[in-house]
């Protein structure tokens, strides 16, 4: 047995003739893996936390919800739609908190301070309105 694997490693690997046609597939390829493709990667949708506001599991939203005009309009909406939502995996309080955070977090230095102002206080609101103060 041990002479079997001494002869199976001193045997040098069997060279493969290279012809023309397959020096230049093989040249071929090496200069695409070094030449990044422009639409090699399949490209993200535009605006997925858009859809996620707008399809997601946990919660139905009223269309334009985040630009009402009052924190306690938002926070009555996001309750409204949290109570009635059959899909959410959390409670109801959870569910709205952490969409209405979401969306401040996604939307980042491109909201207005006072859009940004308005749904922070609508957190507070939210709170009050799920006697959680």
């Amino acid at each position: 047995m041990a002479e079997r694997r001494k002869a199976a490693t001193s045997r040098k690997p069997a060279t493969r003739k290279t012809t023309r046609k397959t020096a230049r597939k093989t040249a071929a390829r090496k200069v695409d893996r070094a030449r990044p493709k422009s639409g090699a990667r399949k490209a993200s949708p535009k605006r997925w936390s858009q859809r996620v506001t707008r399809e997601s599991d946990a919660l139905d939203l009223k269309r334009g919800v985040f630009t009402l005009t009052s924190a306690k309009k938002i926070a009555a909406s996001l309750k409204r739609s949290a109570e009635h939502s059959s899909r959410r995996k959390a409670g109801a309080y959870r569910s709205a908190l952490s969409m209405l955070t979401f969306y401040i977090n996604r939307a980042g230095t491109t909201l207005p301070k006072t859009q940004r102002e308005r749904l922070q206080r609508a957190k507070g609101e939210l709170k009050r309105q799920f006697g959680r103060e």
